[in-house]
């Protein structure tokens, strides 16, 4: 016979082999079409995946218009002269057929679902994400043009800290970034309620910008009341014994 995946009697075929449902007569006819056709084995293999998908997925019930076309498929009787010529069991195994064709809509519908939350729930992450965090330092004494900005990431605790006309220091000394946190922050400090943030020095124009570690209390904004620059000796920074030299007060 000339083959067709379309082919009324070879789909018949398929779903009894897949259900379990051929006689003799048919297993044997079917069984030298797969000889005769091995593409027809991805057709099997399709519909048996199908089936075996939808009693293992998570139950979805397809719109209102899917739901009633299948079922009214399902009731609808054959046509008079093919039901004379048929006998019942053929029109049993359409109905077969029919209920694979909806368990693949069932899966389509259970994977549209699926994609769905999870492209929700990705957006529902980024929005959730926390916003970078900018902190504009000015110098402390009048006439100074100093400056020094510093962009946070709270999500990677990462920041990129950018200096400029701040004086070079001589040798020994270094310019330590503080992070001072409120009184009553849950948080190791020092006994000026400071972290040691960042040590860094200035090329000869004054001028610097890297990329520095930040503590976790960024990431919760309200802990945080300034952040500042002293000078400190370049062996023990963490005594934290300069006055700031810049800083910025934050505004909760």
């Amino acid at each position: 016979m000339s083959w067709s995946m379309a082919s009324e009697h070879l789909q018949l075929l398929i779903a009894g082999y897949v259900l379990g449902d051929l006689d003799s007569n048919e297993a044997a006819e079917f069984e030298q079409l797969l000889i005769d056709h091995p593409a027809i084995a991805e057709e099997v293999n399709r519909m048996q995946k199908a089936l075996d998908l939808s009693s293992g997925s998570p139950e979805v019930n397809p719109p209102a218009h899917l739901r009633s076309a299948i079922l009214a498929a399902q009731e609808r009787p054959l046509a008079a002269p093919e039901a004379a010529n048929r006998p019942v069991r053929r029109s049993l195994r359409w109905s077969q057929v029919l209920n694979v064709a909806a368990a693949v809509l069932i899966v389509a519908l259970g994977i549209s679902n699926y994609q769905l939350r999870q492209a929700l729930q990705t957006s529902q992450t980024e929005t959730e994400r926390l916003a970078t965090l900018v902190y504009s330092l000015q110098a402390t004494k009048a006439g100074n043009a100093a400056s020094a900005t510093v962009a946070i990431d709270p999500n990677r605790l990462e920041a990129v800290l950018t200096v400029r006309n701040l004086p070079p220091l001589p040798p020994g000394q270094v310019y330590a970034l503080w992070t001072v946190v409120k009184q009553d922050a849950p948080v190791t400090t020092d006994s000026k309620s400071a972290i040691l943030t960042d040590v860094f020095t200035v090329d000869a124009e004054g001028k610097m910008s890297q990329s520095i570690a930040v503590p976790t209390v960024f990431r919760s904004a309200n802990l945080v009341s300034t952040v500042a620059v002293t000078i400190e000796d370049a062996t023990a920074p963490q005594k934290h014994e300069g006055k700031p030299v810049m800083m910025a007060k934050v505004q909760n």
